[in-house]
């Protein structure tokens, strides 16, 4: 199991933005990230390249929007932990995921 340690600014900036259920789901999300950020239990996900290099994000449509949830996993530490640093729309997601790594 993987701890999950969030941005400061995710509650307030990120999960107050999204639609009610995938604010709700935000928790599920979480949840699956917990057991293995890698194999996301039917979520795509995938690695991040240039200045997101390290990173990973969860690929999440809703309603015709592509969303991305934007983590970091840390398998050195211990516990392994897993920072989540943005949670928005697609391009908006990793524009704050570059401004908060």
């Amino acid at each position: 199991m993987y701890k999950v340690a969030l941005h400061k600014d995710i509650q307030s900036e990120d999960i107050a933005l999204l639609p009610e259920e995938l604010q709700r789901k935000f928790i599920q999300y979480q949840k699956v990230l917990k057991v293995n950020p890698y194999r996301t239990k039917g979520i795509p996900s995938h690695d991040l390249r240039g200045n997101l290099k390290n990173y990973r994000a969860l690929e999440i449509d809703f309603e015709g929007t592509s969303y991305r949830l934007v983590y970091r996993i840390y398998d050195s530490s211990s516990p392994r932990c897993i920072n989540i640093i943005s949670f928005g729309e697609h391009d908006l997601a990793y524009e704050k995921a570059i401004e908060r790594k």
